[in-house]
């Protein structure tokens, strides 16, 4: 008998991955948590049923959140990283020597456990030195800080549930305070595609803009999310995505990636008309 995940990306429409065996199941105190082995994606985490990452194509979404803003500013020491509890993140932002300082708040612990004992590759530097682990809620955990930080990543899920909280002008505003005078943010913003999800980004969007002098948004193509298409948000308090990469800097580094490139990284936020005029109606 053959078994399946199905997800559904709207209610007409599902992305169903053939499963050889589920390796874990656990209702923690916030969400449903499965790993599931697959034949064409390896190892596949899901919450609440919905697909977080897969061994064959996390590599695009972990680099393109993480490579992006570090190429663009040469002084990220300190940074917070929000959700990712998975350590896919963490994983990329132990590359650069000059990280000395992570900070990783993840509201549930039974996912850390569950991706250390099943998805080591993802998991494997959250034991480093400079990672630093705290289990709470990010609302409240950002509240406390000012000035703290030169980069702040949000990796969460979608903007439906435990994490919409994560998508509100108040969490933006606390994001900035948060960050130094030439601070980051890096947020996942979905896809564009459907329409429940595109009028979350597009709500999203207008609240990053009206928050922050600078905030674009860039795109990456990722098979297993909905549509295949993904989109992230940069907003910065100085630096212009695009206009102040150092390329050269970068590269020099000699960081082997898969997916990102810095000819890419200046690709990745010319957009699509159809989401450019989205854009433009809220911002």
């Amino acid at each position: 008998m053959e078994m399946w995940f199905s997800e559904f990306h709207t209610p007409d429409v599902k992305h169903s991955i053939r499963v050889n065996r589920q390796l874990y199941s656990k209702q923690s105190d916030y969400q449903r948590i499965d790993i599931f082995e697959t034949p064409e994606f390896g190892r596949v985490l899901t919450l609440d049923g919905n697909v977080m990452l897969t061994e064959r194509d996390e590599f695009i979404y972990d680099e393109m959140i993480t490579h992006v803003p570090m190429a663009v500013h040469p002084g990220i020491r300190d940074i917070l990283v929000i959700g990712a509890g998975d350590g896919g993140v963490v994983k990329e932002l132990t590359r650069y020597d000059r990280v000395r300082h992570i900070d990783l708040v993840e509201m549930d612990p039974q996912v850390v456990e569950a991706c250390r004992a099943y998805l080591p590759g993802n998991a494997c530097r959250l034991d480093d030195s400079r990672v630093h682990i705290y289990f709470e809620n990010a609302l409240k955990f950002i509240r406390r800080c000012e000035s703290a930080y030169d980069l702040i990543i949000v990796d969460s899920t979608d903007p439906f549930g435990p994490s919409e909280g994560l998508f509100t002008l108040e969490f933006y505003g606390n994001c900035y305070k948060a960050l130094r005078a030439d601070g980051i943010m890096v947020n996942q913003q979905g896809s564009p595609f459907y329409k429940q999800d595109a009028e979350a980004m597009q709500r999203s969007h207008k609240r990053i803009a009206g928050t922050f002098p600078i905030s674009r948004v860039y795109q990456a193509h990722i098979p297993t999310y909905a549509a295949g298409y993904w989109l992230f948000g940069f907003a910065s308090k100085k630096y212009h995505p695009v206009n102040d990469l150092d390329a050269a800097k970068w590269l020099a580094l000699n960081l082997s990636t898969r997916y990102y490139t810095t000819q890419l990284h200046v690709g990745a936020f010319y957009l699509p008309a159809f989401l450019e005029k989205m854009l433009r109606e809220v911002e």
